[in-house]
């Protein structure tokens, strides 16, 4: 039986398969990050942190609480105040989507049925994410981001 001896051409065949392995995988995940994400927030941070306090303090202002439920086909999205009395906006734009990807948003068409809007929507399980767009029946803008979680 004879002994094989490491020689620096196997040495250098190792590393570079090593290499070759972790750069490959880095370029594919790297691809998969810009090729999902959906994009900015606001054109200009800056700009849009100059009122941001005051569009926060008028938001809260409004003292209104939104809650999101799916389930049987249909999203439900109820606005209430501080008392716990349904709200109807004077406009409304609802989105929901995935995190991290733009390809299964969508735009329900949401009617106020006097307690809660709703909308047929049929959701797959998992966590998505509603961006709220809404105008008071004062003038105030209200924007609200938050997760839900559907069980399938």
């Amino acid at each position: 039986m004879s002994e094989r001896k490491i020689t620096g051409r196997h040495v250098f065949i190792g590393f570079a398969a090593a290499f070759s392995i972790i750069i490959g995988v880095n370029l594919v995940l790297a691809y998969s990050a810009v090729k999902t994400f959906p994009g900015i927030e606001v054109r200009n941070g800056y700009i849009a942190s100059q009122t941001f306090n005051d569009r926060k303090a008028a938001q809260e202002a409004l003292g209104w609480t939104v809650r999101a439920d799916q389930g049987d086909g249909m999203l439900v999205l109820r606005i209430t105040d501080e008392a716990g009395a349904p709200v109807e906006a004077r406009e409304l734009e609802v989105s929901v989507g995935r995190a991290t990807t733009v390809a299964q948003d969508v735009a329900p068409d949401l009617d106020f049925n006097g307690s809660a809007y709703v909308a047929p929507l049929e959701l797959a399980g998992g966590n998505w994410v509603v961006h709220l767009d809404a105008i008071a029946p004062d003038g105030t803008s209200f924007q609200q981001r938050f997760n839900l979680h559907v069980k399938r």
